[in-house]
């Protein structure tokens, strides 16, 4: 009896502690609890200590001379041909990260709305990430300070009501597009080839508008991968990944008409320098 007892009472904290583990990787879709001290934004799934960290791995911006430089100059001399396009107007609107407005990048490569009232696991996935992506460029934009070339140009940018500063290198709006389409191409791979098409159109965005180079693009893309291989060892990132997953094969099986017009992105991502 005395035994039987014993092997009981060791194991009521084993279950409390699998308890509190469930309790603390089960996902919220509420922003309640999660602000990351600006309105519309939340926290990411990773601590700060477990972020990668791109100054350790990203190579240097072109040096002045290079090839690469030369490479980043002629692009955005070509991409000023897009202004006033379509392109340049979804250049403009790929620039806005504010949620719900950002949820709808990628709708029409997903073929379905992200909203938190249709797909809350969904819209919570995309805003934490979209933490996580951005903040892993922190300390190389920090070391490399680099100029952005509409700056470095006198000109304007798609968005002249933003201040930017010189903390061009890498792309944090690239790294943030290119994780986002990852972690979706994982849970709707049947549609994987429309959002990495969508994922690279998002990056190449920042160089249309004239905030980024080329080179800035690329390395971010390479900062979002670095995030998104983070995250798969977050156990709350792992258990929304599954959520958003049953939640996108729910809203096909009541297929609803999308709010936006696919075909008029389709033809603006079209159109080339």
């Amino acid at each position: 009896m005395k035994k039987r007892f014993a092997t009981t009472a060791l194991a009521i904290p084993t279950l409390l502690v699998l308890a509190g583990c469930t309790i603390m990787t089960s996902p919220t879709t509420s922003p309640d609890g999660l602000s990351g001290g600006r309105p519309g934004y939340v926290i990411g799934y990773l601590d700060p200590a477990d972020l990668p960290n791109a100054q350790k791995f990203l190579p240097p911006p072109p040096a002045a001379g290079s090839a690469s430089l030369a490479s980043d100059e002629e692009t955005y001399s070509a991409t000023r041909k897009l202004r006033g396009t379509p392109r340049w107007a979804l250049a403009t609107k790929d620039a806005d990260l504010t949620f719900p407005n950002a949820a709808q990048t990628f709708s029409c490569a997903l073929g379905l709305t992200i909203s938190p009232e249709q797909t809350p696991h969904l819209n919570m996935l995309v805003r934490r990430v979209r933490a996580d992506a951005s903040r892993a460029n922190d300390k190389a934009k920090d070391l490399y300070k680099r100029q952005r070339p509409y700056l470095a140009h006198g000109d304007t940018s798609c968005t002249p009501q933003e201040k930017h500063k010189n903390d061009s290198y890498p792309s944090g709006h690239s790294s943030i597009g290119w994780a986002w389409a990852l972690v979706l191409a994982e849970i709707a791979p049947d549609r994987a080839d429309r959002i990495f098409s969508r994922g690279l159109a998002f990056g190449e965005s920042r160089v249309v508008c004239g905030v980024h180079w080329k080179s800035d693009v690329e390395a971010g893309r390479v900062v979002g991968a670095s995030a998104v291989s983070r995250l798969h060892a977050n156990p709350v990132f792992a258990a929304q990944l599954e959520l958003a997953r049953k939640e996108i094969e729910a809203a096909r099986a009541a297929p609803a008409q999308l709010p936006l017009d696919c075909a008029a992105e389709e033809r603006a991502l079209s159109i080339k320098p």
